[in-house]
């Protein structure tokens, strides 16, 4: 037997020596065994003497080679089935990092793989850094959005922190644009921050909207808020505007290139002075800012990742004092100077 096998290797090295392809080496290999089996049938005692061995050992052998190579068959069958999954999640918008740190996202059956890399890929814009924009600036840089700019030229004043969480006393003086970039940042890497620490005019808003994908006016005085406006609708970019005082709040998303009334349509005009008084003056409530913005980050994620029902046509009020939310559909306006819209929802 042991003949035989020496002979066998020569022949494979010569094969391999010549170039040989090793499905040819393997099919010489098997005529030689079956070449060998036939010669134990024909003649057990004079052929099992010569090569040594009997038809039971030979077949024996026959099985161990055949299982060694059926095994090392079944792993590179499963090492090319595995080989495209692990080159399209390297190549993939994740890294493994993302993958575990988004998970709760990708297992929501509205949100999912998609939905999420929609969110990587999104660019959003965050007007103002204080009360309504700490907490939705937090959920986006921790939700995954890929680019998140804010705009504010204001700096952090110690009564900011009473509400404005995303801000740290060690902060204090310093622009808030930088501040909330510092803090994103440090929650999500993967995150691109871009501070604009300017305000923004009718000079500005219009090309910074236009790099933008969805607009969040986080404004907290009214001229802010119709330049916000005017502009998103100017540039067709949906707008997800929200409001505080004292104990309440409101949020909305306008989208008049979507057929849904804008922020003008809803309120043509600014309150006269006095009547809407800003949270220096009246005051506001610590978490109050939080629930709102909060909501204004979920507005965003839904809409991007084309999510359930968003607040389109519609406004949400909370009364955080009475404990009570409630839902008022919008209607466009048609004398609208923005919008001119003429059908209502």
């Amino acid at each position: 037997m042991v003949w035989v096998l020496v002979l066998a290797a020569v022949a494979w090295a010569m094969l391999a020596a010549f170039g040989a392809p090793v499905r040819l080496r393997l099919a010489m290999l098997g005529l030689l065994y079956v070449a060998v089996l036939a010669g134990l049938l024909v003649s057990p005692r004079g052929i099992g003497a010569a090569l040594g061995g009997s038809l039971g050992e030979w077949l024996v052998l026959g099985g161990l080679a055949a299982a060694a190579w059926a095994y090392a068959r079944g792993l590179r069958v499963l090492k090319r089935r595995a080989r495209p999954a692990e080159t399209a999640a390297s190549a993939g918008p994740f890294s493994k990092t993302e993958l575990a740190r988004y998970a709760r996202h990708i297992i929501l059956r509205e949100i999912g793989g998609p939905g999420q890399k929609r969110l990587k890929q999104a660019r959003v814009l965050v007007i103002g850094a204080g009360g309504l924009g700490a907490p939705a600036l937090q959920y986006l840089a921790a939700a995954g959005v890929g680019t998140v700019g804010v705009i504010d030229d204001d700096v952090v004043d110690n009564s900011n922190l009473q509400r404005q969480v995303i801000h740290k006393d060690a902060a204090i003086g310093t622009p808030k644009v930088f501040s909330a970039e510092a803090e994103m940042a440090a929650q999500n890497p993967a995150v691109t921050v871009r501070p604009y620490n300017r305000r923004l005019t009718e000079e500005n808003a219009e090309a910074l909207f236009a790099d933008y994908d969805l607009i969040l006016d986080g404004a907290d005085n009214f001229e802010t808020r119709y330049l916000a406006n005017a502009v998103a609708a100017r540039v067709e970019k949906p707008l997800i505007s929200g409001a505080l005082s004292q104990w309440e709040g409101q949020i909305s998303l306008f989208d008049p290139a979507g057929g849904t009334p804008c922020y003008q349509c809803v309120f043509p005009q600014a309150p006269a002075p006095g009547l809407a008084p800003s949270c220096a003056e009246a005051g506001v409530l610590g978490p109050l800012p939080g629930v709102i913005g909060a909501m204004m980050a979920v507005e965003a994620i839904k809409h991007i990742a084309g999510a359930g029902q968003t607040l389109k046509g519609r406004m949400l009020i909370y009364d955080a004092l009475h404990a009570e939310t409630r839902i008022i559909r919008l209607a466009k306006r048609a004398d609208c100077p923005v919008c001119g819209g003429a059908s209502a929802l």
